[in-house]
């Protein structure tokens, strides 16, 4: 099968057919796909402001990431499946969107900038835990972090008007 008829057979399946077709599906899938991603977004950048240094410095950096995490990934599991729902109604035309594209572009970097931060600074994270400013490492994951779901929910957004 090519992507063209995956892209085609998502489309016309039956859960693409009710969620493009049933005038009040896609407005509340809608609705809380951009719910779960303000709460992916607001729960990350709690974490990023800290990392940045401009938050309270006594508050510890593995503390608020143990504490905030488990929400962020409810969120993002909730945004998965909202998202994978609305585009199932414009497979075809959602693929191909360049604003699509470069909303999913983003968050691969924001992946990769996850990855390598804690991977990388925040396996010693005891030792500048309430350092006051954080290493440059991790100013620097926080602020690419920022940046770049910033422009994920920007490009995601520009993707509804564009389609």
């Amino acid at each position: 099968m090519t992507l063209p008829d995956f892209l085609l057979c998502l489309q016309e399946s039956p859960v693409g057919i009710v969620v493009g077709s049933w005038p009040w599906v896609f407005p509340n899938l809608e609705t809380l796909h951009v719910l779960s991603l303000t709460t992916v977004f607001g729960s990350i950048l709690m974490v990023d402001v800290r990392l940045l240094g401009l938050a309270e410095a006594n508050s510890r950096i593995s503390v608020l990431s143990q504490e905030v995490l488990p929400y962020t990934w409810i969120a993002f599991l909730c945004a998965v499946i909202t998202g994978t729902l609305l585009f199932s109604s414009k497979a075809q035309t959602y693929f191909y969107n360049l604003q699509f594209q470069l909303k999913f572009a983003c968050m691969a970097l924001a992946g990769i900038n996850m990855a390598v931060f804690h991977l990388g600074v925040y396996r010693r994270v005891l030792e500048w835990d309430t350092a006051q400013p954080p290493p440059i490492g991790a100013r620097i994951a926080g602020a690419l972090s920022i940046v770049l779901w910033t422009a994920t929910i920007f490009f995601g957004r520009w993707t509804g008007f564009t389609t």
